[in-house]
């Protein structure tokens, strides 16, 4: 059968289904899950009470929070034989080994393969729980500590620090944090969630779609850039003028190099999740003596945005703000991993609520048909 619709590099702003969990709308900059304005949430949501509506599609009353709260912190705990697996395997990007333990975690999970509504709700409960306990155990062994079990009085954002530092954050970390978590949420379909939609629709296990959102998050062109940002900052060296910053970023754009968390693919305007990071960044690095890093940065945008004319995004100040909780520039991109399991959960249980197998077709452009097959000795 020929296919009539010419095709379109990266599937740019092609539809390719139905979803009523986040609603984008590049040219005016808003970002909503299930009709909730980003700027709204972010200024009075909790990060789970966010992970409710994106899988309940409303925001939840005071005991459905609460009974949310408990299924979180009965679920944060990781079985010992995943803990053996942290601590044996090989130095490697941080990516790899999260990739690599939220797919050794479906075998510790007895519903891992139960594939009722109620068993998929359960298990994206559970990952959403276990995954912020991964990526801070992974960072805390990385860093030569001990294993820190999770409080099941803390909050997920409140959890992740302790577990990572060994100290209880304050009100301002935990909701510094927080706040990161609800932004990061949701993103409708960008290329983790498709893949992990994708899977789904081929009826896999939720901690298998997950794996291959997680793979999709690995790459350089999705993930990462908050920790090329600040790497970025980190190479130019804190003690460095305004003045020498300008001419570092000025030569890079004359060499016609990406300077990192600058653009977007949806976005015409400001993304709005840097609106938030950039205010939340500001007053961390105040109250940790970093100010010099939000400095930089806003000197950064500043060249950027008179050259380019392009906005910052969602990784350029949650670089610094994530610099400013003591979290490590090579769990930048796991961390988003911890809130978008949310996002990702969602996506998939809508998936498998009204599935179809996602199957798409291309547009051929190889060799004429029919071609003649000519024999071995005739080539």
């Amino acid at each position: 059968m020929a296919i009539d619709t010419p095709a379109k590099a990266g599937l740019e702003d092609i539809v390719v289904a139905t979803s009523s969990i986040c609603y984008l709308d590049g040219a005016r900059g808003v970002l909503a899950y299930r009709g909730y304005d980003i700027h709204d949430l972010a200024d009075h949501a909790t990060f789970e009470e966010v992970c409710y509506l994106l899988w309940h599609g409303r925001l939840p009353n005071r005991a459905e929070l609460g009974e949310l709260q408990s299924q979180l912190a009965a679920s944060r705990r990781l079985p010992e034989g995943v803990l053996r697996l942290m601590r044996s395997l090989p130095p490697s990007n941080a990516m790899d080994s999260l990739r690599t333990l939220v797919s050794a975690l479906s075998h510790f999970d007895p519903g891992a393969n139960d594939m009722s509504a109620e068993g998929r709700y359960r298990t994206s409960v559970t990952l959403t729980a276990q995954v912020g306990t991964v990526v801070a155990t992974f960072g805390r062994l990385a860093a030569g500590g001990g294993v820190i079990e999770p409080d099941p009085v803390l909050s997920q954002s409140a959890n992740f620090l302790y577990m990572l530092t060994g100290k209880r954050p304050s009100q301002l970390e935990a909701r510094a944090l927080d706040i990161a978590l609800v932004l990061h949420a949701d993103h409708e379909f960008n290329a983790s969630t498709f893949a992990g939609r994708v899977a789904a629709a081929t009826l896999t296990d939720v901690h298998s779609a997950m794996v291959g959102a997680i793979g999709a998050l690995k790459g350089p062109l999705h993930g990462g850039a908050n920790a090329d940002v600040m790497n970025l900052l980190l190479d130019i060296g804190k003690d460095a003028t305004d003045q020498k910053v300008e001419e570092i970023i000025r030569a890079k754009l004359a060499r016609k190099e990406k300077i990192p968390g600058f653009g977007h693919r949806v976005y015409r305007t400001e993304d709005p999740r840097a609106t938030h990071l950039r205010k939340m960044s500001e007053e961390l690095c105040q109250k940790t003596g970093n100010l010099r890093w939000f400095e930089m940065s806003q000197k950064i945008e500043q060249v950027v945005k008179a050259q380019k004319q392009l906005n910052a995004n969602v990784d350029f100040y949650s670089a610094t703000t994530y610099y400013a909780l003591g979290i490590p520039v090579d769990l930048f991109t796991p961390v988003f991993a911890v809130s978008r399991m949310s996002g990702w959960t969602a996506h998939v249980l809508e998936q498998y609520a009204n599935n179809r197998l996602i199957r798409p077709r291309a547009e051929y452009i190889g060799p004429a048909y029919p071609q003649t097959y000519l024999p071995l000795d005739r080539r």
